[in-house]
């Protein structure tokens, strides 16, 4: 816990709305009775800093015998972070990573040249009814960084920073802000984390940082006098001072963003990459299916069924 001096509440707003460069309404979808929201990639914008896909996953309830099942399926090219708020998602990688995802933990896998995941809820967790609340994020990575080899990194809640002002608290899930470092390493300068903000609370966005985006995930935020529901991504201006405050009700926001990547990148099914040909190339090796001497393996544990490619 710590006090930070920047989170003061008379921070300036800034002068305009204008100084918001674009304005998300998520894309919702039902996918068996569970509701996605994706914010990015968007029409409008691709990517903020590194991040290029940016999903809110429920609330939800499910009841006994139901759950989330995401047979394993292959990514290049990315780092994925699984944030949940409530309930738990059990990992499997081919990398032989076996670890349940818990809220307010960190677990951050990164792709590169290839990897290959489940997610599932199962086992004792399936036999009773439970919910599940979260955000999915990937991150796509430096072109020099694309073809590392895979690895997998988790971090508890209570190894991260948690920074501390007057009515709000942000819990700094990875990158650097405020002056604290979250314990996980990332591949480009970025920054992303949980807010908490009561009635009120007035929030200062980093201004160290080029690209920043805040998402309204409970409640409403009050920026240059324009008042933004849950659900809605921000994107502001670089260098631009402002801050969010809080409505009546209070709010809860994640931050996001940092380095604006080095071009555009391309996006096919659950592959990242800087070129075409390195989308064709993960293509045809998750086509093949060489477990045991391809690019890609099946999780150990989970390993009897995967997603076919797409046609």
């Amino acid at each position: 816990m710590s006090w930070n001096p920047t989170l003061d509440p008379h921070c300036p707003t800034g002068d305009a709305i204008d100084a918001i460069d674009t304005l998300i309404i998520p894309r919702a979808r039902d996918i068996g009775g569970f509701e996605v929201r994706r914010a990015l990639p968007s029409a409008k914008r691709q990517m903020v800093g590194p991040f290029i896909f940016f999903d809110q996953m429920g609330p939800a309830e499910f009841l006994t015998g139901q759950g989330i099942d995401v047979r394993p399926h292959p990514h290049i090219g990315l780092g994925t972070v699984t944030y949940l708020l409530k309930g738990k998602i059990h990992h499997r990688d081919s990398l032989g990573t076996d670890q349940w995802i818990e809220p307010g933990a960190v677990n951050w896998m990164e792709a590169g040249h290839g990897i290959t995941h489940s997610e599932r809820v199962d086992g004792e967790a399936r036999k009773q009814p439970h919910s599940l609340f979260g955000l999915q994020t990937w991150l796509a990575l430096p072109k020099d960084q694309e073809d590392n080899p895979a690895r997998f990194v988790h971090a508890a809640k209570s190894a991260l920073p948690m920074i501390e002002g007057e009515g709000k608290e942000v819990r700094l899930i990875m990158g650097d802000l405020y002056g604290e470092r979250a314990p996980v390493a990332t591949p480009s300068r970025m920054f992303y984390a949980d807010a908490v903000l009561q009635p009120g609370a007035r929030l200062p966005l980093p201004d160290d940082h080029e690209d920043r985006g805040v998402y309204v995930l409970q409640g409403e935020v009050t920026v240059s006098g324009e008042s933004y529901a849950q659900g809605r991504m921000l994107v502001f201006r670089p260098g631009d001072g402002l801050a969010v405050t809080a409505g009546a009700q209070g709010a809860r926001v994640m931050l996001l963003g940092g380095d604006t990547m080095e071009g555009e990148r391309f996006i096919w099914w659950n592959f990242v990459a800087s070129s075409r040909e390195r989308i064709e190339a993960a293509k045809e090796a998750w086509r093949m299916g060489d477990w045991q001497n391809g690019r890609f393996q099946l999780p150990p544990g989970d390993d009897q069924e995967f997603i076919p490619l797409p046609g």
